[in-house]
Parts: C-alpha cells; sequence; structure tokens
C-alpha cells in the first residue's frame, strides 16, 4: 500500500512552555512547494487565520468523497461539469465524555453539461457509493452526513 507523509514543523516562541502562553501555529510540509499554516480553532485560541484540525478533517473528507464520486461518475459516463461542497465539521462530547469531531456534514452540488440529467435517486445513489467507497469515510469511526442540495 501508499504511504503518504506530511511533515510538521513547530518551535516555541515563548520563554517557557506554560499552560495557556504558549502558540500551537506550525507548519505542515506537504511537499517542498506546499505548505499550510495551521493552529488551533479559534475557540481554543487559535488564529482564524490558519487552518485548524477540525477544519483540515472535514477538508480531507470532503475531498475523497469528491474524488470517489468523480471517479464513479466518469465510469457511469456521467459529464460532471462541476462539484462544489460546503463540510461543517461538528465538535461535541462523545459517550465518554471527550470532546471530539461528533460529525461531518457535507452538502454537494453537482452540475452536468448542458443537457444531461439524472433523476435525484440515481445522484442519492451515487453520492451513497461515493461515501460508502471513500478512504477518509471508512477511517472515520464518527457519524458522516452527506446532504444532497
Amino acid at each position: 500500500m501508499s504511504e503518504l507523509m506530511v511533515e510538521l514543523e513547530w518551535e516555541r516562541s515563548e520563554p517557557e512552555l506554560s499552560p495557556g502562553t504558549y502558540s500551537n501555529a506550525h507548519i505542515l510540509r506537504f511537499t517542498d512547494d506546499l505548505m499550510l499554516e495551521g493552529d488551533a480553532a479559534p475557540d481554543w485560541g487559535g488564529d482564524a487565520m490558519n487552518a485548524n484540525p477540525e477544519q483540515s478533517l472535514g477538508a480531507a473528507l470532503s475531498s475523497c468523497h469528491m474524488m470517489t464520486f468523480l471517479a464513479l461518475a466518469a465510469k457511469a459516463g456521467w459529464p460532471v461539469a462541476s462539484y462544489r461542497d460546503h463540510a461543517i465539521a461538528h465538535l461535541g462530547k462523545n459517550p465518554k465524555g471527550q470532546t471530539t469531531v461528533t460529525r461531518i456534514d457535507l452538502h454537494p452540488v453537482v452540475r452536468f453539461d448542458k443537457g444531461f440529467t439524472v433523476a435525484a435517486s440515481e445522484l442519492e445513489v451515487m453520492q451513497d457509493r461515493a461515501h460508502r467507497y471513500c478512504f477518509i469515510a471508512n477511517a472515520l469511526a464518527d457519524e458522516v452526513e452527506v446532504n444532497i442540495l
């Protein structure tokens, strides 16, 4: 199987590491040319200008779901012209009382080439298949909801 690597870099800029006094800002390096600035979620003291792990998880699921959907649509001969999604990661408590991403909602909007249509029921079946085959969805233990718009 494949191994996909991400390097994380963090350095303390404060005099000491004490609760509530240090920055969680860090760099995520995917390739030599692709970096992302990461941080804690704003509710946990992070900078809203940086990506946080909860958003990144939602983004990974949304991206994986789209790529799986496109692969299935291509095999079915569906001429997808555009695909958009609005993913929402919900934070809450799990049954053990731990804070976790309790659910991720996807809201995909698929547009086809002019003159091509599919029934809503067919689109729903294809979105369900995409969810079942998505690597990231299969890695998640909690709820994922696909809301077709």
